[in-house]
């Protein structure tokens, strides 16, 4: 038996408005400065209507530094989660220094989330705004979607799958994607 299939979302620049500064974007650290990006739903309700689970897979090491609040991150997931049919959201509040295997790059939160809920890696996308987001997806064998927010403090990914510049597009590929593959593959029958 096989999985299913899940489109993995990284948090800030993907599902919510970070701040820009100094060629890159910040994650937001209050609820006054947290906000979802208008028009993604109908885009992820499209995924969960071709069998996707949605999950979220977000570092925030704000959490560890002492810059935002547990209670405040989990009001700002509660929001998301209430607005967005999101399956599940798997946080890494580790810093840097931890070194832990949850934090992306590399893939522990993927894998947690595969084992936790029959999820098939082989079958999955990673969408992400940064180079962490598309080295965890390719660790854990996922295809990718790189977001280009044309940040300038900081590299691009090595060959993502594919280059978009929102979470519609984003969706659009992956469904795309889905459907050529089925037309390669189609299921087979008793």
């Amino acid at each position: 038996m096989t999985g299913v299939p899940a489109v993995f979302l990284d948090r800030d620049g993907v599902i919510v408005v970070p701040e820009f500064r100094d060629g890159r974007s910040y994650a937001p650290v209050n609820i006054e400065g947290f906000a979802l990006y208008p028009q993604i739903a109908p885009s992820l309700q499209a995924l969960k209507a071709e069998g996707f689970r949605i999950v979220v897979v977000t570092n925030q090491p704000d959490v560890g530094k002492g810059l935002i609040s547990p209670t405040v991150l989990a009001e700002m997931h509660r929001l998301m989660c209430e607005a967005l049919p999101i399956d599940e959201v798997k946080v890494c509040t580790h810093t840097r220094d931890d070194a832990c295997d949850c934090r992306k790059p590399r893939a522990g939160m993927l894998f947690a989330a595969a084992h936790e809920n029959g999820l098939s890696l082989l079958d999955s996308y990673m969408v992400g705004d940064r180079d962490s987001d598309i080295e965890a997806g390719k660790e854990a064998g996922c295809r990718t979607v790189f977001i280009d927010l044309s940040y300038t403090s900081e590299p691009k990914p090595l060959d993502p799958d594919w280059v978009v510049s929102s979470l519609q597009e984003a969706a659009n590929v992956i469904l795309a994607d889905k459907q050529k593959r089925n037309a390669r593959c189609p299921p087979s029958t008793p």
